[in-house]
């Protein structure tokens, strides 16, 4: 059978731009957002760390996409990746707030434990959960990336780099600099229970 073109269109340096400065108006305004709710759920150093370890997991992904792109060719930077750093940065936080959680609720069961060790202890009750949702999620994204071709691809490599990295970022960034944030020291967290 023969194929006409009913429609072809290009988008130029200047349509680009705009969308580059579109998809960076809309990662800073929902690290923004997320701040705020976890400030106003929980406290400012909780919400301190999950931002951190966001920012961490959009970056070390885009670098590590862009890294694969120059090393095996043909990866480019779109607005495919810009909905994949999107969706990263909602599973990371959802994360994180998993671990704030136990963290928040140890607070209130035990007064007597320290603030590092209720912390550590939080993490470790909350590590097999963490662990088999993200092997699960990987799962899903390397069958995408082994089977689904173009911006299946794409998607699907941005994927798998931030589910790595924001496991570890869960892990080893966001609770460790809200540990920073209190100097070791047990937060008030009644007044945070009383916004809710």
């Amino acid at each position: 059978t023969d194929f006409k073109l009913l429609n072809e269109e290009e988008v130029g340096s200047e349509v680009g731009a705009d969308l580059k400065s579109a998809a960076v108006k809309a990662a800073i305004f929902s690290l923004i957002a997320i701040l705020v709710y976890i400030a106003v759920r929980f406290e400012f150093g909780f919400a301190l760390g999950g931002v951190v370890a966001l920012v961490h997991d959009a970056l070390i992904t885009l670098g590590l996409y862009s890294f694969f792109g120059l090393c095996f060719g043909g990866r480019q930077v779109g607005l495919t990746i810009v909905a994949a750093l999107l969706t990263i940065i909602g599973y990371s936080i959802n994360d994180t707030i998993v671990i704030f959680d136990r963290i928040r609720e140890d607070l209130r069961k035990d007064p007597n434990t320290d603030f590092r060790t209720l912390c550590n202890n939080a993490i470790n009750s909350t590590l097999s959960r963490t662990l088999l949702t993200s092997i699960t999620t990987i799962i899903t994204c390397l069958t995408l990336f082994l089977f689904g071709g173009g911006a299946i691809n794409d998607f699907a490599l941005a994927m798998l780099i931030g589910v790595i990295v924001g496991v570890f970022s869960t892990i080893y960034i966001a609770t460790p600099i809200m540990v920073w944030w209190y100097k070791g020291k047990r937060p008030n967290i009644r007044s945070a229970s009383a916004k809710k």
